[in-house]
């Protein structure tokens, strides 16, 4: 079959997989959140109406919303160096734990079950959610970081759920960081390197240990579509300047309100499905 043939045969799939990596580009750039959070639940739901089983459907988002996040951050994090907020100190002594927590996570996706992911997704993402909702602009709980401890502790933690759900280190280290009266700009653009570390050896972890599924959507190797990624990341790349422009004409806090009630949905959405 010749890339007509196939592009013919798939169209309305590419079509909504280029629609995906518009919209998380637009929603990275206009309200700073990272594209796994957005790029997971919409690749979820599609593959779904493509007749893939919730269970594959899950473990397939996990790991190609993982390989888009590589290119991004890494514009990301050149993006944040030059403004000299990536605390490089920070991520030297948390690395090892962030890649140690990643390889466990990651490794475990491609042995568990696509439930748990999905329940542990509609989690994350409610309390991500309620973060955004009742959290913003509220002061720290914690006066500092904790010990060299407490530190490989969240290091790890964050390493692991991030690779769990297919999420990059925004969504939970900038919130974790925060609370601890870590400064917000020196969390977002640390969080930029953080999924780095996150994004690509779990991606590879789950290219090359990873089964596809027998009904995962066409072009999966291992649990990545890589057609998935092929259309999602040029767009993402594309629309998140686009974003940017928006919010500077936009009320970016009452549209990231907006956002965190539609993902609020969208985590209990996902958990209602897993009772029915």
């Amino acid at each position: 079959m010749n890339i007509i043939e196939f592009m013919s045969g798939h169209l309305m799939t590419i079509l909504a997989l280029v629609v995906t990596g518009v919209f998380a580009g637009i929603l990275a750039g206009l309200l700073g959140v990272g594209g796994g959070i957005v790029i997971v639940p919409v690749l979820y739901f599609l593959f779904q109406g493509f007749g893939v089983s919730a269970d594959s459907a899950m473990l397939v988002a996990t790991a190609t919303s993982l390989a888009t996040i590589i290119p991004t951050s890494i514009s990301s994090i050149r993006s944040h160096h030059r403004l000299g907020n990536v605390d490089l100190d920070l991520f030297k002594r948390w690395s090892l734990f962030i890649l140690t927590g990643v390889l466990a996570g990651s490794w475990l996706v491609t042995r568990a079950d696509g439930d748990w992911l999905t329940l542990l997704f509609g989690i994350i993402a409610t309390l991500a959610a309620l973060n955004m909702l009742f959290r913003a602009g509220k002061p720290a709980l914690f006066p500092g970081l904790p010990n060299s401890g407490g530190q490989a502790v969240m290091g790890s933690s964050i390493g692991f759920f991030s690779a769990m759900v297919g999420i990059g280190g925004g969504t939970l280290s900038v919130p974790l960081l925060t609370l601890f009266n870590y400064p917000a700009h020196k969390a977002v653009g640390t969080a930029a390197a953080i999924g780095l570390i996150i994004a690509l050896p779990g991606a590879l972890v789950m290219l090359l240990l990873g089964a596809a599924p027998e009904d995962a959507p066409v072009g999966t190797f291992g649990l990545v579509n890589l057609i998935g990624f092929i259309c999602i990341v040029p767009l993402t790349v594309l629309f998140a300047p686009v974003g940017a422009r928006l919010a500077s004409s936009l009320d970016a806090g009452l549209l990231k309100k907006i956002f965190a009630i539609v993902l609020l949905f969208t985590g209990l959405r996902m958990l209602v499905q897993l009772s029915l």
